[in-house]
């Protein structure tokens, strides 16, 4: 009777999900075009961080509690389902074009970070000051987030009578980000009920069930995003949330407490450079991540899930 409690909630979980995505993306969008803010500076900031939320809270939670497999693959298995699983569902629905500054800074930057967490985690732990230098790197990162945005388009507020007025506008992203953080906490927990229910190990839980239902939110918002055709959105969304994930959630987690590292993940971390560098090799010959990349990528994902079960 549990079970099917769980699976019920799980069901509730997504459709709150979905729901509150499609609102957070319109509002979104809709303030970047009144102010005009470009949307890759929407996507990077308020969409990606809003919807990394979910993991921070589990990993922040689960550093407290010692459950240090759970804050590491939460992070780990979120990056890597984030490019193969959420940018290649979205790829596989529509062509993605991304930004030449996405290309060229933000996409590197990210494998460049996945590369010092894995550097970081060598001795089998992320210590204080690991996390402080974590920390300090997305001091950076925020600062250069200003600076490009300042380098945008004169942010003044047009009559553009496309999109939701700004109250309303204010109104829906708040709306859709409180339902989409709530559903994600409903899709976790019972997805992760089902799993200990089933006997899977908690490496397994958290590179996998707890790293999905993290990802939820970034799911159902690019999803989204591609579907409206708000391609930065989607894609400065997977970008800015595998960045917010490591240099925030994982340093404020070390910051916290010290952060064991197990050996299994040092195969994971190279599956998320692995996937980062595959990213940047399918969007540079066109400057946009096509549909057979999209598919490709999900392939890729098969094959990894089948290996770590």
């Amino acid at each position: 009777m549990d079970i099917l409690m769980q699976l019920g909630l799980l069901v509730v979980g997504f459709f709150m999900l979905g729901k509150g995505a499609d609102w957070f993306v319109e509002g979104s969008a809709s303030i970047a075009t009144r102010f005009g803010i470009p949307q890759l500076v929407i996507g990077l900031t308020i969409v990606a961080m809003g919807t990394s939320t979910p993991e921070a809270a589990v990993s922040l939670a689960a550093a407290l509690k010692g459950s240090a497999d759970i804050t590491i693959g939460n992070v780990v298995g979120s990056n890597i389902l984030n490019i193969l699983i959420i940018l290649g569902i979205s790829a596989a629905i529509t062509r993605l074009k991304v930004a030449k500054s996405t290309i060229r800074i933000e996409i590197p930057f990210m494998i460049a970070i996945t590369a010092l967490l894995y550097v970081q985690g060598l001795d089998g732990i992320v210590t204080l000051m690991d996390g402080a230098l974590l920390a300090a790197v997305f001091g950076a990162y925020l600062l250069y987030l200003y600076i490009i945005t300042k380098q945008a388009d004169p942010i003044e507020e047009t009559e553009d009578t496309t999109g939701y007025p700004l109250g309303q506008a204010l109104m829906w992203t708040i709306a859709g980000l409180a339902l989409i953080v709530w559903g994600s906490n409903v899709t976790v927990g019972a997805a992760t009920e089902i799993a200990h229910y089933a006997g899977l190990s908690e490496r397994f839980i958290g590179l996998t069930i707890v790293a999905l239902g993290t990802s939820l939110p970034e799911l159902f918002t690019s999803v989204a995003a591609a579907r409206k055709g708000n391609a930065d959105i989607a894609i400065g969304n997977i970008v800015g949330s595998n960045i917010f994930n490591i240099l925030f959630v994982v340093g404020a987690s070390a910051i916290i407490t010290p952060v064991a590292f197990s050996k299994a993940f040092e195969f994971d971390m190279w599956v998320a450079l692995g996937a980062g560098f595959m990213l940047l090799f399918c969007v540079l010959p066109t400057k946009a991540l096509e549909k057979w990349a999209g598919w490709a990528m999900l392939a890729t994902y098969a094959v990894y899930l089948w290996y770590i079960f």
